[in-house]
């Protein structure tokens, strides 16, 4: 049995299908799908089980020896939430309570952490998973500090002299710090969507794309740059770590190569056959000081432990997630 939590979401979801694909009989999906259509991310599935969080460590409990993995996908994700305690008790206290339930179990733990662990960049974007290495950085909003903290806790708990031993360890764990993801079954997720899926209804309907200006002297109106990586890519990771049992870390989740917010409007528009039109429009005041202007994933990691695919070009990820799924009547993976 492989449990997927935030089954039913974006990453969770596709990843999911990939479990599916690969011949998984027993998956069970731990979510909400509250009133929304939510659940049509899970509609092609056939699942073992579907548990809601508040029961989810009954369910294990009764199932403990089926469970083989847990893929701890579900979380808060959203980098505007102000709500420090809920944001906190879904963030950290829950994955900790999950780490200890997979340690003491001998089940493997893989879960998303972010790269708004990252704040602003100023310590660049490696990621060490050494106590030393993540004490220095300063996520710029709750959701990526939660992310941060647990990411520290995991590494306290590995590799500080005072805590090894402390808890039993789970026979794999893996912590995956996902950059600016985009592609199908993302479509439940309003403000929080990416802005490829923002932007492809007002591109049909012969809108400009609205981009943010810049308050940064270092880049241009639209010139902002992020690692965007295609879902797809995310879960390829995922599954290849799921084949590879001896490894175990805290890993970045990218491409390796920053792209403008430009270049990425301006894919949407050749994606859809469109001449590209963009406007500029101000930052909302409430994300003033709390924006990354760069993050770029070093991928270094990640290849000397042995993932060796190629990630999808930007150009080739937009194209496919516009033309295949944005377009299609059936929108979902």
């Amino acid at each position: 049995m492989i449990i997927v939590t935030g089954g039913a979401g974006f990453i969770g979801s596709v990843l999911v299908a990939a479990l599916e694909k690969k011949g998984v009989g027993d998956i069970v999906v731990c979510d909400w799908l509250g009133n929304d259509d939510k659940w049509k991310n899970l509609a092609k599935r056939g699942l073992r089980d579907v548990v809601k969080p508040e029961n989810f460590f009954e369910y294990l409990e009764t199932h403990k020896d089926e469970v083989e993995a847990i893929f701890h996908m579900g979380a808060i994700s959203s980098t505007t939430e102000k709500d420090a305690d809920l944001i906190i008790d879904t963030n950290f206290t829950l994955p900790r309570n999950l780490w200890k339930w997979c340690g003491k179990n001998d089940v493997r733990f893989i879960y998303a952490s972010s790269a708004a662990t990252y704040g602003g960049g100023e310590y660049g974007f490696k990621d060490i998973d050494t106590p030393e290495g993540l004490e220095q950085l300063r996520p710029l909003n709750p959701y990526g500090w939660s992310k941060h903290l647990f990411d520290r806790r995991v590494s306290s708990l590995m590799y500080d002299k005072e805590n090894v031993g402390v808890e039993p360890i789970p026979p794999q764990w893996v912590g995956l710090k996902f950059f600016n993801v985009y592609g199908p079954n993302e479509y439940h997720k309003g403000d929080q969507m990416s802005v490829v899926c923002k932007l492809f209804e007002p591109v049909m309907a012969g809108a400009a794309a609205k981009l943010f200006k810049s308050d940064h002297p270092e880049y241009g109106d639209g010139g902002q740059l992020r690692d965007f990586v295609y879902v797809k890519d995310c879960v390829s990771v995922m599954m290849w770590m799921l084949d590879n049992k001896d490894v175990s870390g805290l890993f970045n989740v990218g491409t390796g190569k920053a792209r403008s917010f430009k270049d990425l409007a301006t894919s949407v528009f050749k994606a859809a056959n469109k001449e590209p039109k963009i406007n500029y429009i101000d930052m909302p005041q409430q994300l003033k000081g709390k924006y990354q202007y760069f993050t770029e994933a070093d991928m270094t990691k990640l290849r000397e432990v042995g993932y060796d695919k190629p990630f999808t070009e930007l150009e080739d990820g937009v194209r496919d997630y516009v033309q295949n799924y944005l377009s299609s009547k059936d929108q979902f993976e």
